[in-house]
């Protein structure tokens, strides 16, 4: 065997934030931290997870970078939507091709009122850990830990203990996650040559599903003529395994919240800028897109010191607590040179509250210089407690949110670029209302959710073509739809 000499590799710059390394979060104060009982075992795992290969790769990073930028300059919508609380037992064929079922589907519809791209990102492949607005609970008269998400403890009132496994556990579930939806999309699952596949089994209302299925029939119709007149170059099947077509495949990216700092942390590499091979920057490998919760976004705290130095698209949850001047200088913080789509703003403040506190956020924000994408959250800030003892959410809330959000946006000069749902692709009763007219007595029907609530499948498509409608009517155009 001829040895080789190998060829020199020449070093890159590193580019990243002033002052800024993968650790300097570790010296500011911290809030939602974990207690491990035994250090030197979360040590070892934590070694483990920083020698396991990327989950995502640089190059699907910036893509949805450039997508979002698009967003902010309103030339696309933004979609996202998934789990409040994902679980390990979610990891699945069933409940993955659900998920991702609905949020193509939901797409379908945006993408047919608006008639501009849509960028979908899931709440998936990584959202294990919930915070707690306290580190314990009362269950049967004892005092207990909080359930903190898969990653962190059990759900099972004897299993509260933080074990360091979860966390790859959590790695190795959201890598087949991942794998599987590359390779389902790879196969044609979102293939617009097939949308009578995207069945609606689940929706009872004869209006909803009618609607939905001129859709279809409107796209079958363009898609023939397409193929009439030679424009669609994989009109006879099969993606081409060359240059797939949009009509094909999509791109659906991952996110969650980025709560535990030290899996973040064992999970942000230098890699190669493939924007600009002569740079190395820093990147979180493990999603697309990391969002900041409303209860740990302090300018100060160590979530907005790690956030600031992450190449990675950011989101942060905005609410009623946020003062305008305090959103400004968050945003100097995570993206000093103002870099439009950097930041998606998820704004969530109860329906009482977006009238209060919604127009001098984007007052504020417009003065300020900074390119972002606005979406509103309308799940969050409208949580209640039904007869029955549990949390639930109302659609007539949730839709009033949107409508204000969207009604203050275009009075100030601004738009609302995306929305972000919790929500399924099962027939779950965890919200009350919407066209299947859910009541607050069936909510125990099927109530499946370990955290809050969440939109099944058919109110999440209620959603879709709410604002598929309102969209349409700005184009001027008269379509069929209606909710």
């Amino acid at each position: 065997m001829t040895s080789r000499s190998a060829t020199p590799v020449p070093p890159t710059t590193i580019v990243a934030a002033e002052g800024w390394t993968p650790i300097s979060w570790q010296s500011k104060p911290i809030k939602q931290d974990v207690d491990y009982p035994d250090q030197e075992h979360l040590q070892r795992v934590l070694r483990k997870i920083e020698r396991l290969p990327p989950m995502v790769a640089p190059g699907e990073i910036q893509r949805l970078r450039q997508q979002l930028a698009d967003v902010a300059q309103g030339k696309a919508f933004l979609l996202q939507g998934g789990d409040c609380a994902e679980l390990f037992d979610y990891c699945s064929q069933g409940p993955i091709e659900a998920k991702l079922k609905v949020l193509l589907q939901m797409s379908l519809v945006l993408i047919w009122g608006a008639r501009m791209p849509v960028v979908r990102i899931a709440r998936m492949a990584g959202q294990y850990a919930k915070p707690r607005s306290k580190p314990t609970e009362m269950h049967e008269g004892k005092e207990i830990l909080s359930y903190r998400g898969d990653n962190v403890n059990g759900y099972d009132p004897d299993d509260r203990t933080p074990d360091p496994e979860r966390l790859v556990g959590a790695y190795f579930h959201s890598a087949a996650t991942l794998n599987y939806v590359r390779a389902i999309l790879a196969e044609g699952f979102a293939d617009l040559h097939h949308p009578s596949n995207w069945n609606l089994h689940h929706v009872k209302s004869a209006a909803l599903r009618q609607e939905y299925q001129t859709i279809v029939d409107r796209l079958t119709d363009a898609l023939d003529f397409m193929k009439t007149i030679g424009a669609d170059p994989n009109a006879g099947g099969a993606p081409s395994q060359t240059a797939p077509s949009t009509l094909n495949t999509v791109d659906i990216f991952a996110s969650h919240e980025g709560l535990l700092l030290e899996y973040e942390q064992a999970l942000t590499r230098l890699m190669t800028d493939p924007l600009n091979p002569a740079q190395s920057k820093y990147y979180n490998v493990g999603t697309h897109f990391l969002w900041i919760g409303d209860r740990t976004r302090q300018l100060d705290g160590a979530h907005v010191e790690y956030f600031r130095g992450l190449e990675n698209p950011i989101g942060v949850k905005v609410g009623p607590s946020m003062k305008p001047d305090e959103l400004v200088s968050l945003l100097n913080v995570l993206d000093a040179d103002k870099r439009p789509g950097k930041i998606t703003l998820i704004t969530r403040y109860g329906v009482d509250q977006v009238d209060k506190y919604l127009p001098d956020h984007i007052r504020a924000v417009q003065s300020s210089g900074h390119c972002v994408v606005w979406a509103c959250d309308p799940m969050h800030g409208n949580t209640k407690q039904a007869v029955s003892g549990v949390k639930t959410r109302h659609l007539i809330d949730i839709t009033k949110e949107l409508s204000q959000c969207i009604r203050i946006h275009k009075r100030l000069g601004s738009h609302l670029g995306g929305v972000h749902f919790e929500l399924t692709g099962d027939s779950v009763t965890e919200c009350v209302g919407g066209s299947m007219e859910l009541r607050d007595a069936e909510l125990l029907d099927r109530y499946e959710t370990h955290c809050d609530p969440r939109l099944n499948y058919e109110q999440a498509l209620d959603m879709a073509f709410l604002i598929a409608k309102y969209q349409e009517k700005q184009r001027g155009y008269s379509g069929v739809m209606s909710l």
